[in-house]
Order: C-alpha cells, then structure tokens, then sequence
C-alpha cells in the first residue's frame, strides 16, 4: 500500500547518488530538486509543483538518484514502490503519453548536447541523410549506403541534387550487386530475447505487421522524418550515429526492445540509423496506431516508460565523459562506464582484472576524442600498468585503481 509521509521543513527526502527504488508524489507543501549540471558544473533546481511525480527515472531505472531532494516547507508526500506505480499509472491513459513525451524531449535535449559537443551538428535533413549514406560506402557498406539512398529519394524526391545523388547511388547499387551474387538470401530466425515483451504480441493479429530484414539492410536512416517504430521479435538490431562522416556504434537491441519511438512522440527526424546485424524479424507499428497501442497495453507503455529511463541514464553517462576536460581521467572513466554496463558497477575485491571487448577506435568514440589522441594517452596508462591493448579487447589490470585514478584526477567523491 501507498504510504504518506510528512517532512519538516528542511528535510532531506533523498540524497543525490542515493540506491533505492521509491517514487514520489507530492501531495502537498513544496519540494526542491537540485543536481550539478554536467556541462557547466554550476548547481541547478527545480522546485516540484503539487501532484507531480519525482524520483521516478532512478526508480524505474535501478540507477543511482540524479538529485536531492529537500522538503523547502512542511511537506507531505505519498511514496510508491514500483510495482505500486505500476498499478497506478496503467489505468491512467493520458499520465502515460505525458510521461512518454517528457522523457522523450529529455533524451532529445541530451543528444543535442552530445552533438554541440562533438561539432556534429547537420544543418538539415536531406543533407544529414546523405551523410549517413557516404558513411555507410566509404565503409564499403553498400547494401546499407544503397538503403539510405532509397530512403532519401523516397523522402526528398524532388531535391534539386537528385541528379548528382543518382550517379552516387547508381555506383553504390552496382557494388551491391557485386556482393550479392555471392551471398545466401536464406532467411533464419534466430535469437531469443524479452520474453515479457514478446509474449504481449505473440498473438496471431499481430503478424500482419512483421517485415523481415537481412543482414546489413538499413530499417530507419538517421535524420529521415519518423512516421513508424518498432518491436524486435527475432535477430538483434544495431543503432549507429552518424559522427563527423563515419558511424559509431551506439548500442545492440535484442528481442523484446523497442527502437524508432522518439521520433513518433515528439514529431523529430530520426536520432540514430537503426540496421539489421544478421537476419531480422520487426513487427512495425505507424504513428496513427502509437497511442492505441500504448494506452490499449499498459505492459507495453511501462516497458518504453522503463527504457526512455535508462537510455536518459546511458546519454548523461555519456555526456558527462565528454565533459572532462583531463584526458587521463576521461579514459578512466569510459572503462568505469564499460565496467558499469558489464557487471552493473559493482566492485568486487577479489575480481578486479576486467577486459572490455572494445577497440581504440571504439574507445576514441567514447572519449569523443581522434584516434590519434586516444592512442597517445592510452599509452601513458599502458606505461603505467593500469591497462593492456590488443587488436580486439583492452584489459584493465585493475578496475578498483582505476577508479582511484579517475577520482583523484577529478578530484571527486563517487
């Protein structure tokens, strides 16, 4: 059951970095969140109003709190566990698309940031798409560079460069073919994933909206408009990012992930190039049906809740990296991310060698820096012990030092 609490004047809820999975509402009184900004490092508050939920990212997140919380006056507040919240929230149609919507706009405001950062800022669409597209060929991806073309004509079809575009795409569709002709089109469905979410659309119905993709084919094209999105049920999806004229991988989606649903919610061009890494099974949803879906299956809506929660966790990670100013200490701590994503970020005395399955180029992406710089001052810790470079992983001798190293760098307490 629900509980309600009274806080005194001055009373800390919870504390920023605080590990614990309650969620708030505001019942009455007044409540201030306050957090350091990750670009500026200046302090920065939000006083929440009455009947507003907080605490809610971290909590359905399981990530450390983002800010602390403090009763401003006496306060009374009512405090949900998760699956409380779940219940609450599931029967509430237009509280879900509100939430949807606010997460949605926040991860938006963080990939801007990321991108200012990176000086990979596009000036429009067409031109953004057609960077994606000679991305893909100079990675003699052509199958991929020839989808995005397709993509592009099919979005732009009247562009005046369509002409000179032609020529590009023609020479791309010839390469393919090439390749092709020594390729197996036999399709296989493969990989298990979520079955919490693929057991909501595993009913017949629902077959009518799968579309099957090959290895390499490109299913949304970063900076195309978004008009559909998507549920893998078989296969893995890799998102890629468009940096400076080559592609960064951003993460691999399994079955039972979501992809695509940003840019429904908030009426943007696509944020990342979403492709098939082998043989790929999607049920695709368009936006005239988004909200039916989501508000006819609650699952579904706090599945995408739970999602847009730890991708907003992951892009501040990532955004906080690029932050630091110290190399060294920015290295140090794109290993303690990859230790968190690997085991959570728990740090056990006794197991404290860790190898990454990641390359400089990989670690350059993550760094925001060039390849040239990463190798240089990967160097220096290679001098020094801390880690070990091959062609395909990185050995980090022990995480624990790291850690030190990179809070004393900073000169921080985490």
């Amino acid at each position: 059951m629900p509980k309600v609490v009274q806080y005194t004047k001055g009373s800390i809820i919870y504390f920023e970095k605080d590990m614990e999975e309650r969620i708030y509402i505001l019942q009455n009184g007044a409540v201030l969140l306050s957090s350091i900004d990750i670009e500026s490092k200046q302090p920065v508050s939000e006083q929440v109003r009455n009947g507003e939920f907080f605490g809610v990212k971290s909590a359905l997140g399981h990530f450390p709190r983002e800010e602390t919380a403090t009763a401003l006056v006496s306060t009374t507040c009512v405090i949900l566990s998760v699956q409380e919240f779940e219940n609450l929230i599931s029967s509430n149609k237009p509280l879900i698309m509100k939430m949807l919507k606010v997460f949605s706009n926040q991860l938006r405001q963080i990939h801007k940031k990321i991108e200012s950062i990176l000086n990979n800022v596009v000036e429009d669409q067409q031109t953004g798409m057609l960077a994606v597209a000679k991305s893909f060929f100079d990675d003699e991806k052509y199958g991929s560079a020839c989808d995005v073309y397709e993509k592009y004509f099919a979005r732009f079809p009247k562009a005046i460069n369509n002409a000179e575009v032609s020529k590009c795409y023609n020479e791309c569709k010839l390469r393919k073919e090439r390749i092709e002709m020594m390729s197996d089109d036999s399709f296989e469905d493969v990989i298990e994933g979520d079955q919490k979410a693929l057991k909501i659309f595993a009913l017949p119905a629902f077959e009518r909206f799968a579309k099957l993709y090959k290895p390499g084919q490109v299913i949304i094209a970063e900076y195309e408009p978004g008009d559909s999105f998507y549920l893998i049920q078989s296969g893995e999806v890799q998102l890629l990012k468009c940096v400076n004229g080559s592609q960064k991988n951003l993460d691999i989606l399994k079955p039972g992930e979501f992809f695509g649903e940003m840019a429904i919610l908030d009426n943007s061009p696509r944020s990342a190039t979403c492709m098939a890494i082998g043989n790929v099974k999607c049920l695709e949803f368009n936006k005239e049906n988004f909200e039916l879906l989501i508000t006819g299956n609650p699952q579904m809506a706090l599945l995408l809740l739970k999602l847009f929660c730890k991708r907003i966790y992951d892009q501040k990670r990532r955004l906080n990296i690029l932050t630091i100013k110290d190399y060294q200490a920015r290295f140090a701590d794109v290993f303690l991310m990859l230790n968190e994503m690997t085991t959570g970020g728990n740090f056990n005395p006794n197991d404290k060698v860790r190898r990454f399955d990641v390359t400089l180029n990989d670690v350059a992406h993550w760094a925001g820096l060039n390849i040239e710089t990463t190798k240089q001052e990967l160097q220096k810790m290679v001098a020094q012990r801390k880690i070990e470079i091959f062609d395909t992983y990185i050995v980090v001798n022990n995480i624990l030092d790291i850690k030190r190293f990179y809070e004393s760098r900073c000169n921080v307490d985490r």
